[in-house]
């Protein structure tokens, strides 16, 4: 059965505007008694399936999921682990892939069939079913399970895996659970079932009802924004949103996902939005009488937890492959792939544009922005420096094509708002679940879907100490990759918000126990971040100025293998937030002083909180057309 599956897997193919690539470029993972007699032995008949090992069977997910985001999810892997603590070591790397909807194909092994010889070594036992295993914990985070009981199970199995996998609206983490004493037998299959296949991705044309729709309601906007998000990277859609955007005038956002849509300096390009956005996106959110949202799934952090459209009249046109966002904020359903709606509605809109007295506001949001990133690259702060002058260092030293990668602690937030992004794969954020540990592993993808683009990694201490293991499968491998390491001494983000909420960071740095208080606010923990980089094969230094820095950082793209740059940062000299909030709760009722304080400004705050009951539901407009320039008035 596991020679079968391997077979079957390097013969699928995926196809889109007529270019056809393999899907698979191998299997991820790490053997144990569950998968080795299986899919270990398949393997090794297969050379043509290449196998990597890992270091961590969730690092190997997230190597996974780093690959089908820089493949724009037209290529894979697939990741193999034994059952009981490697197959669950795997359930936050398929978290993190569908929610970020990449496709992953998890294959943990599982218990035995046949259940004679049960309880097997970590097996999970129930007294209310023979039929669980620790496997069952993967359903709510794949968007297709099954478990294979029988050899011939597959015939109907696989199709099915890849029919998710390759979707546009659906894909995500798949997982086959595969008991081990199912994977060694023999069964017979039909030749046919090994033939090459391709799968087509489609490009959903708009419905041309809603279509016309959306163009009414364009026509009739005054104060346009679109929300550009991953769907336009993913569709490849930045030239076609390029296109309307320049001949309407109309401005941008961009969310975590989106960023890199548009060149940071186009015109239209007001930069990031939501909780980490600029200045000019949030106030031209605030004040839309249109918000176009193209490819988001409108997360908290792009809503601004929902107060960042203030505007009574606001609606929303929602471009979208997924029925379950193209419905979001009352909003009108363009169900549809990215490219294809942007072409339509660039056709439609020839003659709209949007009136003069904004188009003087879009530009002067758009200098103003310019010249706060270049004080904030240029701080000059310390030592210990700013992390805004790290993040501006990296940015005018890397290349153009080079890409950025992080997922968790302020760095998104701050590479969010700051990072200078000039081409459309050259910011990869894992944020749809800001995994810890992400970073390293996701850059590792990328690097093996584009060798020849350089990868910067950019990763707080608190998620390099979570999962730095995959260093050595990029040593192995020979992936060089560029990991600049912010030491902040703990958890720098949730210090931050803690502070923020009136708890005094607590619990969020990496300090001795001080006996006299029974807390951690000892002395600072003595960790050497460069011994560890260096013990695991990568080469290392430390950089304290920002002339160390872009030393350090000359000096990397020179190497031959994985250099970490170690650089301590001071938490307190942190980016501003600008014109937005997020929904964080804290206690109502509290015998600290800090804390009822800021509790008085959570419920001012939450106020602004507009659920959609209460926004203007995008129905029909008049039928009579609305002209440009009757529209810009």
């Amino acid at each position: 059965m596991a020679q079968a599956l391997i077979r079957f897997l390097k013969n699928q193919y995926v196809e889109r505007d007529g270019r056809e690539t393999r899907f698979f470029a191998g299997m991820l993972g790490i053997f144990g008694h569950g998968n080795i007699g299986g899919i270990g032995q398949a393997l090794q008949e297969n050379h043509d399936f290449r196998y990597y090992l890992c270091r961590n069977e969730q690092g190997a997910v997230h190597i996974a999921a780093g690959f089908a985001k820089a493949k724009n999810r037209l290529g894979a892997f697939a990741c193999t682990s034994s059952i009981g603590p490697g197959a669950t070591n795997m359930i936050t790397g398929a978290a993190c892939a569908t929610i970020n909807r990449v496709p992953v194909l998890l294959l943990p092994g599982d218990i035995f069939a046949r259940r004679n010889v049960a309880p097997v070594l970590q097996q999970l036992e129930s007294e209310q079913s023979q039929d669980i295993s620790v496997n069952d914990a993967f359903k709510p985070v794949s968007r297709y399970w099954d478990r294979i009981q029988r050899p011939e199970q597959l015939l109907d199995s696989l199709p099915e895996a890849m029919r998710v996998l390759t979707s546009v609206s659906q894909t995500g983490a798949v997982t086959l659970a595969l008991p081990q004493d199912v994977q060694a037998e023999a069964g017979d299959y039909p030749a046919e079932f090994f033939e090459k296949r391709v799968w087509h991705v489609s490009r959903p044309e708009p419905e041309r009802v809603i279509l016309a729709r959306a163009v009414q309601q364009v026509r009739a906007a005054r104060r346009p924004l679109i929300i550009a998000g991953g769907g336009v990277i993913y569709s490849e859609a930045t030239a076609a949103l390029d296109a309307l955007v320049s001949h309407t005038g109309i401005p941008i956002g961009e969310t975590q996902a989106g960023k890199g849509s548009l060149p940071f300096d186009h015109p239209q390009n007001l930069g990031a939005i939501g909780v980490t956005g600029t200045p000019g996106a949030n106030i031209a959110a605030r004040e839309a009488d249109l918000v176009i949202a193209i490819g988001t799934r409108l997360s908290d952090f792009t809503t601004a937890s929902k107060t960042a459209f203030q505007n009574p009249e606001v609606r929303f046109i929602n471009i979208n492959v997924a029925e379950i966002d193209a419905f979001k904020h009352a909003g009108l359903p363009l169900i549809a792939d990215a490219r294809a709606a942007l072409e339509q509605l660039s056709d439609a809109l020839s003659l709209y544009q949007v009136g003069e007295e904004y188009k003087r506001h879009i530009a002067d949001w758009k200098d103003r922005w310019e010249k706060e990133v270049d004080r904030l690259y240029e701080r000059r702060h310390g030592p210990p420096i700013s992390q805004s002058e790290v993040i501006g260092a990296v940015n005018e030293i890397s290349h153009p094509e080079d890409v950025v990668v992080c997922a968790a602690g302020s760095l998104p937030g701050d590479l969010h708002k700051l990072w200078r992004t000039r081409q459309p794969k050259g910011y990869h954020m894992e944020y749809g679940y800001s995994c810890m540990g992400y970073e390293i592993a996701g850059g590792l993808g990328i690097k093996m879907a584009d060798p020849a683009r350089d990868v910067y990694v950019m990763v707080g201490d608190g998620s390099f100490l979570m999962m730095a293991s995959e260093i050595v499968t990029a040593i192995q491998e020979g992936y060089k990759l560029n990991i600049v390491l912010l030491d902040n001494h703990g958890f720098g983000s949730i210090g931050a918000l803690s502070q923020s909420i009136g708890s005094s960071g607590f619990g969020t740095e990496y300090r001795y126990r001080e006996p006299r208080t029974g807390q951690l606010d000892g002395e600072y923990l003595p960790l050497d971040f460069v011994k560890l980089a260096e013990g695991m094969g990568a080469r290392a230094v430390r950089a304290k100025t920002r002339a160390d820095v872009e030393q350090a950082l000359r000096a990397m793209r020179e190497h031959d293998r994985t250099t970490v740059v170690v650089v301590e940062v001071d938490k307190w000299e942190s980016v501003p937030g600008y014109e937005s909030w997020w929904d964080v709760p804290m206690s109502e009722v509290s015998q600290i002083e800090s804390i009822r304080l800021a509790r008085e400004g959570y419920d001012e705050a939450l106020k602004k909180e507009r659920h959609s009951t209460t926004l203007r539901r995008s129905e029909t407009c008049a039928t009579s057309e609305v002209g440009s320039g009757e529209a810009a008035r």
